[in-house]
Order: structure tokens, then sequence, then C-alpha cells
């Protein structure tokens, strides 16, 4: 306890310091524009290059076509489901009982609980993207993207799975008990156990590239942006005092990731609960108000996602959309969640797995689906009055004016849910990049990255280069193709496993290990 409190004094006074500094350095961003410029067009470039390689047009034929990385996450996660049984379905009662505790352990090695895992695995995927994201593909695609994205959802189980078992079995458990663990863990040894050490060496290294970068920006800078771009709505007085709100969030998120994994875990399990209850409660709401016209709207959401008519892009389009929304919401397949799940406390790499499992189910397949349900339903999709909030790609406000309609004080209940969004997703992405930065720099390196990551909060605040947050949020979607790789080469170490802990299941061997008392 006196260590924990050692450890959130230090956490301040390292936040507090870094936000004096930054004070100096206001008036000075001012004068910034023409440097602000300049970086906006090298990020650009950089952005246009990934993007040509990530969003290349594989044909399928009529004169249509899907994004490369977009076959390349459809296709992964097809194939795991196929080739572990369709354990998304098989187990999913059981990975209930996980996160219930019934099988917990504290003398197991890792740092956090199967639930505190989840939780801070969750607190990064869940975010703007289920509010604003959702909204524009339903507006984009039409109703029928909402099949498609649940569709995506239910094989991304799987993906996540196989992902956070592999993060497990390839841990590194240090004396201090302290854990390491990743995609870069298991693409570097994971691969060097199948004689191609080369390779995963090389794939290891362009995952921790990308997702240092993709925190520093998707993970960081771009949720303060986007956050604060809804407060202003609420609230006009951060309108013009940005900087104020970058200064908050600086304090908020140093308070917490300064003290490492255990914090973060500790903060997750409350936050995500509560803004998880608060957004789907608000859904709910107007849902129950529009209760007779559901059917309607998943008939119109099923009749469109295979037989789309006013939509831009036909079927293709419909499938794309939908897909595309679900792989950048859930981020199964990007390899970033296994980072959270490899501290967990289990004896067992594969019952991670299993907990891991959910979180494709809650963020894509409840939360997002809530938010196109609402967005169907009030026709916010489609009115005309909405157009403007559409053609910039406004997903939070449109969300805010679909259920606003509805609920009259719901915008500041939105307020209160994005930047409990946006704040969730930094402290999991400040883990996930930290754990990238000292894999290549080492462990004592970890104070400087946390710094870095600490600066972009508040340059989240005040620049509004684009190009440095598509570039970033770019990186975020690249991990996919080493990790997407590894999987599929180690996807038969996960299928052993598995088979080893389904016997031990069937047996009921976990019943009597449940059973025995647990040494404090």
């Amino acid at each position: 306890m006196i260590e924990s409190s050692k450890t959130s004094r230090r956490s301040l006074l390292l936040s507090s310091g870094l936000v004096a500094t930054l004070a100096f350095l206001i008036p000075a961003t001012a004068m910034a524009g023409d440097v602000e410029d300049r970086i906006n067009g090298w990020f650009g470039k950089a952005a246009e290059a990934i993007a040509a390689v990530l969003f290349l047009e594989i044909p399928l034929g009529g004169g249509s076509g899907i994004p490369f990385v977009v076959l390349w996450l459809l296709a992964g996660a097809a194939f795991l489901t196929v080739r572990m049984g369709f354990i998304n379905f098989r187990l999913f009662g059981h990975a209930i009982q996980v996160i219930r505790g019934k099988y917990d352990d504290p003398n197991d090695d890792g740092e956090v609980t199967h639930f505190q895992a989840l939780a801070s695995a969750l607190s990064a995927t869940v975010g703007l993207g289920n509010i604003a994201g959702v909204a524009i593909a339903v507006s984009v695609g039409g109703p029928g993207a909402t099949f498609w994205m649940i569709v995506v959802g239910l094989l991304g189980m799987t993906s996540k799975f196989v992902e956070c078992s592999l993060g497990q079995m390839y841990r590194v458990v240090n004396d201090d008990g302290t854990v390491r663990g990743g995609a870069m863990e298991y693409l570097s040894k994971g691969l060097a156990r199948k004689n191609m050490p080369r390779l995963g060496k090389v794939l290891a290294v362009l995952f921790v590239i990308l997702c240092i970068g993709g925190s520093m920006g998707g993970g960081n800078a771009f949720q303060v942006n986007q956050s604060l771009n809804v407060l202003t709505g609420t609230f006009p007085f951060f309108a013009e005092h940005r900087y104020v709100y970058g200064m908050l969030m600086v304090m908020a998120v140093g308070a917490v990731i300064i003290g490492g994994i255990k914090r973060i875990a500790q903060m997750a399990e409350k936050i995500v609960p509560l803004m998880c209850t608060l957004y789907v409660g608000a859904c709910l709401y107007i849902l129950a108000v529009y209760f007779r016209e559901i059917p309607a709207a998943i008939s119109l959401i099923i009749v469109e996602a295979f037989s789309p008519t006013a939509v831009a892009g036909g079927f293709i389009g419909v499938v794309i959309t939908g897909v595309k929304r679900a792989a950048f919401s859930n981020e199964a397949g990007i390899g970033s969640a296994a980072i959270a799940h490899s501290a967990a406390k289990t004896a067992y790499p594969v019952r991670e797995g299993i907990v891991a499992l959910l979180e494709p189910f809650i963020d894509t397949v409840v939360i997002c689906t809530m938010t196109a349900l609402v967005v169907v339903i009030t026709g916010a999709y489609n009115n005309p009055a909405y157009a403007d909030l559409i053609s910039k790609n406004q997903g939070a406000a449109l969300t805010s004016e679909a259920m606003g309609g509805v609920i009259s004080w719901f915008p500041y209940l939105l307020t209160i849910a994005v930047i409990l969004f946006a704040y969730s997703t930094m402290i999991s992405w400040s883990y996930y990049g930290e754990r990238c930065w000292t894999w290549l720099l080492g462990d004592k390196s970890s104070i400087y990255y946390k710094l870095l990551f600490l600066l972009f909060v508040f340059l989240g605040s005040i620049v509004t280069a684009t190009n440095v947050l598509e570039l970033s949020d770019l990186m975020i979607l690249g991990m996919a193709v080493p990790n997407i790789l590894g999987l599929y080469i180690l996807s038969n170490d996960v299928g052993g496993e598995l088979k080893v802990y389904m016997d031990k299941l069937q047996s009921g061997a976990f019943e009597h290990e449940a059973k025995k008392p647990k040494k404090a």
C-alpha cells in the first residue's frame, strides 16, 4: 500500500512537471503554423506510401475489388475459426466462467487477473470508433454494413483467441514478477522454433515500430483531438482554450501510466464497465422507445446486406465497409491485445485466449451494433439535415444528433462517454507502445517512452495535422501484416495446446482444481 502511494505521488509529480514545461511552450504554438504544415506534408507522403500497400485493391471480378489489408484480416480470421473448430462459439460460456474468477489462482505467474486483462484490452478497443466510426459506416455503406460488421466481429473472436494464447505461450516472466509479452515475443521466438529466425526477427521489429508509432497517434493524439472536438460542442470554453484540456489529460494519463500495467488494469476494470454501461444504457433506452420499429430495422439490415440498391459501391462496397469498421474497432488480428493478455495470471495459455475472444463480441457484436441500430432506427444515416456531418466524417456528432433527438440531454452524456472512451484507450495503448519500446531499447528506457507519450497527449490538443493522425492510424492497421502471417505459421502450436486444454476441461480436471484451497 505504501509502495502504491509512492508510485502515485511519483506519477503525479512527473506528469505535473511535464505540464509546467508545456505551459512555457503554449505561446510558441501560435507561431508554429508553418512548422506544422511542413510536418503534415512529410507525414502525408509517408501515409500515402503505406496506404498504397495496405489498400492495394485485390480484384474480385466484375470490376470490383477489396483492399489487401481488409482481405488479409478477413481471410486470417476465417482460416483460424475453422482451424480452431469454431472455438468462438463452443467455449463462449466457459469464457464467462473464467472472467468471473472461477479458475483464478493468485499463485499463478502474472501481474493481473483474467478480468483485469480483459478490461485493459477492452479499454484500448472500445473507443471513439464505436460511436463515430459506426455512424459513418452505416451512412456510407448503408444499414447492410451492420450485418457484415457483426460477421467479422464473430470471426475476429478466434483471431483474438489465437494471438492472446500465443502471447501467453511465449511471454517472459522477469525475476521481479513483471511480464514481457506480445506479438514481438511470439513472432521472434515462435518462428525461431520453426527454423525461421530471420523472418521472425524482421516481423517482430516491423511490428514494434508500427505499434510505437500507432500508440503515439491513433492510440493517443487522435483520441485527445477527437474527444476535444466533441467537448467543445458542449462546453465552448475549450474551443478557445484547447491547451487546457491537453494539460488536464496529461495529468490524468500520467498519473496512471507511470505506474505500469497493474495501475492501468486497476483503472481499466473500473472505467470500462462504467463507460459501457453509460453508453449501452442510453442505446437501450432509445431502442425501447422505438421498440416496434426494431424488427423492421433488422429486416432492412439483412436485406441490404445481400442486395443493396441505393448504396455507392453496391454489394461489395457494403461488405468492405462492414469489414473495415469491424477490423478497425475490435483490432482482432492486429496483435495489440496480446500484450495486455500476456500479463494475466494463469497456468494455461489458451485459457487467457478464451477470455480474449470475448473482446470482439463486446466491442463489435454488442456496442457497435447498438450504435448502428440507433442510427438506422432514428433515420439519421440518410437524413438530409445531417448531410454535412456525413460528408465531413463527423460520426460522433451524427450519433449525438441521432440520440439527442430522443434524449435531449444525451449530448452531455455522450461527452462524458467520449472522454472516458478516449482516456481508457490512451492508457492501454501507452502500455502497448511502452512494451514494444522496451523490447527494442531495454527496460531502463521505459521512462523516456512514457514522457514522450505524455508529450503527444498535449500535442493532440493543439495540433490539427490530419496526415500525422492518418499515418498513425495506418500504422495500427499495418500491425496486422506481420501479425497475421505469424498466426498462420504458429496456429498448429495453439491447436495442440487447445486440444490438451479441452481434454482436461471435458474430464472435469479444472473443476477439481477450482475446488482446491488457494494460498494467499
